[in-house]
């Protein structure tokens, strides 16, 4: 079976993975809600913005195309399409993005996302291939309906067991299956898992409480495709539990203390340099003694920056999911999907219950360590690239890093936004900059997940290395211009902007 030969991550990406049968006969169907997923699914995507810039003007709030653009994915994949698994983790971030922009702009990065998603919908099937359909909760008797219930389900490779089983628990409180959903993403390291997973939550937030169990069902269902084939079992596994018990971590309060400068630096550098088991059994030890997990996750997340700006770039062009050329760190580069999934981890930990918040952040630090093989010796900008910025004003260096997005110099890109930094300038007019590209540009599918990844952990890091995480988007913008993405200038034109 080829699935089994290059393993399922890789079989997504060429679109091998399996698709599991439907569970029950009939269609989903949400409400007042229905006729606008109905219409992200059937209308032909020539002809998708033009309806939905009309329904703008009518008086549809974006909010309400996010929920209905991401039932309309969760339905037709389930989970189960790389493109789009992509495109439902882009739609909270693609809104957040709108709040930034001045009000005609608004619309844009979420007509892009919505083009793309309906674009996919289209080319898998369209209503007629949905993965989605009811599913009938399975009879749990006595057995404790819990976290290792779900996970032994996910563990049978039997999707009917596991939604049976998760549909049997989506009675309870949403916090309390999620809580529930999590012991199965904690089982494997994989980018897409865990912000899968924590996208599916953000989404609450447009479509309601209600739609959680469709949400969740896509997580749950990647989990379950994750353990076909000759995989070899994560050692995850059994290091979580190890470090749960030795550090006796169940028992004990989260703690609120907190690290210096220098300590953080010494926990981040153990992370991005150690081994795996190293890490993760740093960051159990960290929380066993108190520190607060938020410094803890703060480490953690400049390891992870640290991937991306230490990263030499593509050793070969690849034209999948858009054009990344030779020297690029756009797309699924390890940096960005390392401070994707590490920012996913610690929002995770921060919705979860004490036994999940401890264990995103041990499994969060076991899935950024041991990725620096090809990390080079020192992080890019280089002193030499710092030292060619002798410009002060902030008008001017803003323009001169425009200038070099625009020719794809990420080191000096990189510099610049260095400098401005180290001046002590605002950061607003440098994410202004930065998000104008995080709307127009593909991205290779990443685009509006990492531009908000950036924007939440500048805001949760401390001053002396927040402007790492900026430093870094200025890099991947560099990289990614040049591919604009589908759909876009039709938006603008719709919206009297072209």
């Amino acid at each position: 079976m080829l699935v089994s030969s290059v393993g399922s991550t890789l079989a997504f990406d060429l679109g091998l993975a399996p698709v599991f049968a439907d569970e029950g006969p009939g269609r989903l169907s949400f409400g007042k809600l229905e006729p606008l997923v109905a219409l992200m699914q059937d209308t032909p995507a020539d002809k998708l913005q033009r309806e939905l810039v009309g329904k703008i003007k009518a008086g549809t709030d974006l909010r309400t195309l996010i929920a209905a653009g991401a039932l309309a994915n969760a339905r037709t994949f389930g989970g189960q399409d790389y493109v789009g698994f992509h495109t439902i983790m882009a739609l909270a971030p693609a809104y957040e993005m709108s709040r930034e922009l001045p009000e005609a702009l608004r619309p844009l990065p979420v007509l892009k996302v919505l083009y793309r998603n309906t674009s996919r919908i289209q080319q898998f099937g369209g209503r007629k291939k949905e993965v989605l359909r009811p599913v009938t909760p399975a009879a749990l008797g006595q057995a404790p309906a819990g976290g290792e219930l779900l996970r032994s389900a996910t563990r049978s490779r039997d999707v009917s067991r596991a939604e049976r089983t998760f549909a049997a628990m989506a009675s309870q409180p949403v916090g309390e299956a999620y809580n529930h959903l999590q012991y199965a993403v904690q089982d494997e390291v994989d980018v897409h898992r865990v912000v899968l997973s924590w996208r599916a939550w953000a989404l609450l937030e447009f479509t309601g409480e209600e739609q959680a169990h469709t949400l969740f069902r896509q997580s749950l269902r990647y989990c379950v495709s994750n353990e076909s084939g000759n995989r070899r079992e994560s050692g995850i596994r059994s290091v979580l539990p190890k470090l749960l018990d030795e550090h006796r971590l169940l028992d004990r309060k989260l703690g609120k203390r907190k690290g210096g400068d220098g300590w953080i630096s010494e926990l981040s550098q153990t992370v991005f340099a150690g081994t795996r088991e190293q890490s993760a059994g740093a960051v159990a030890a960290v929380l066993a003694e108190g520190y607060d997990p938020e410094d803890v996750g703060e480490a953690m997340s400049l390891a992870a920056n640290q991937l991306l700006l230490r990263d030499p770039g593509r050793e070969s062009a690849i034209m999948h999911n858009g054009k990344k050329q030779v020297g690029s760190v756009h797309g699924d580069s390890v940096g960005v999907h390392a401070s994707d999934a590490i920012n996913a981890w610690r929002n995770i930990a921060r919705v979860s219950h004490h036994r999940n918040t401890v264990a995103s952040l041990i499994v969060g630090a076991y899935h950024t360590a041991g990725q620096a093989g090809r990390a080079t010796a020192k992080p890019y900008p280089r002193a030499e690239h710092v030292g060619q910025v002798r410009d002060k004003d902030p008008k001017t260096l803003l323009k001169n890093a425009d200038g070099a997005i625009r020719e794809k110099d990420q080191f000096r890109a990189s510099a610049i936004i260095h400098r401005y930094g180290e001046l002590g300038h605002d950061a607003r007019p440098v994410f202004d900059l930065l998000l104008r590209y995080a709307t127009s540009e593909f991205g290779a599918l990443h685009a509006e997940k990492y531009y908000r990844t950036v924007s939440e952990e500048f805001v949760k890091t401390r001053s002396a290395f927040r402007w790492r995480q900026l430093v870094a988007l200025a890099r991947v913008t560099a990289s990614e211009y040049g591919n604009t993405a589908a759909g876009h200038s039709e938006a603008r034109e719709l919206l009297g902007l072209a």
